[in-house]
């Protein structure tokens, strides 16, 4: 069974937000196929596949191993990733039943912002539209910036930028109509026509996840991520967002979005396979 393991009202409220938004935001690009105690959702447009986790307000028994090989064997039908995503404190026994599935949890602080003061905006940040000719760039830095991880500087800058951008323009279209319809909102840092470091912020209702926010490792150490975060949230609050939320990387990386006024609540538990 489904539940929150914290005494705490308030944040047993706030987990519970957050389970229908993580339920909710698929659903506009993805179906929703049924395994129980489980839900995959396969995505039915361009862009990055969906993922398995935990059915919304579902009381029946706990997910099983076998109920993770169902949907693993239904992924690999689909060709997508075998991956699962969940909330360590929402689904505790869920991460017992992936890793008697051979699947690796890696664990992320989940980070709640309260309220707090946003700082000035930075010179080379702004929030971008769908025309906006930065926004390619924009989409294709984290994907530069994951494949270095950590905050440490590194050697791959505007070349392997663009070299991201070509690779992934066919998935320009259907983002730029997701930023069009206000689903995604892309935030950032462009310096001399180059996107250095970028964001995004995917509203639903009153609520929003920060995601997908990374630097080229060429132009760390400058604070661009937590500007470009700021911005992001900056505009949330415009839209009448009153929860926003992330995951941080790491324990190193969550310390700096405590800046923002972001705080650990519970754990973001991502399964796939591999170490």
């Amino acid at each position: 069974m489904t539940t929150v393991g914290s005494p705490n009202s308030s944040l047993n409220s706030s987990l519970g937000r957050l389970e229908r938004y993580y339920d909710a935001v698929p659903r506009a690009a993805a179906r929703a196929e049924d395994f129980g105690p489980l839900t995959l959702f396969v995505r039915e447009s361009p862009g990055r596949p969906y993922y398995a986790r935990p059915t919304r307000d579902w009381a029946g028994p706990a997910a099983t191993a076998g109920d993770v090989d169902r949907v693993r064997a239904r992924q690999r039908e689909l060709g997508v990733p075998e991956a699962f995503e969940w909330v360590a404190e929402v689904t505790p026994a869920l991460r017992e039943a992936v890793g008697a599935t051979g699947l690796c949890a890696h664990a992320h602080p989940l980070m709640l912002r309260e309220d707090a003061a946003v700082p000035d905006p930075h010179p080379l940040v702004r929030v971008l539209d769908a025309d906006d000719p930065s926004l390619a760039g924009a989409l294709a830095v984290p994907h530069v910036a994951f494949a270095a991880p950590g905050t440490a500087l590194g050697a791959a800058g505007p070349a392997e930028l663009a070299a991201e951008i070509t690779a992934r323009a066919g998935d320009l279209p259907a983002a730029a109509e997701r930023v069009r319809a206000g689903r995604t909102v892309v935030a950032a840092a462009v310096e001399d026509g180059v996107v250095l470091s970028s964001g995004m912020h995917l509203p639903v209702g009153g609520v929003s996840e920060v995601a997908g926010v990374g630097t080229l490792p060429a132009a760390r150490r400058r604070g661009l991520a937590l500007a470009v975060t700021a911005a992001l949230v900056a505009d949330a609050r415009t839209r009448g967002v009153d929860t926003v939320f992330l995951s941080a990387g790491d324990d190193d990386v969550a310390r700096i979005y405590g800046r923002l006024g972001f705080r650990r609540v519970a754990t973001a538990l991502i399964a796939e396979p591999g170490t």
